[in-house]
């Protein structure tokens, strides 16, 4: 299957309780940290609620 590769891009301070859990879920946290991941539509969904604290980059 594909990976994708997710960085947090912006920080969690003044965040909603659910979007922490969601960045927590994908296994970011900080400013700056990376995840490979495999590109399933379950990660998808949990990126596109956090679109505007990540990028994705295609592999």
């Amino acid at each position: 299957m594909a990976k994708i590769i997710v960085k947090q891009t912006k920080g969690l301070i003044a965040r909603p309780e659910s979007q922490r859990k969601i960045i927590m879920a994908l296994g970011l946290g900080r400013i700056g940290k990376t995840k490979e991941l495999e590109d399933t539509p379950s990660v998808r969904g949990m990126i596109a609620k956090v679109k505007h604290l990540v990028t994705v980059v295609e592999k």
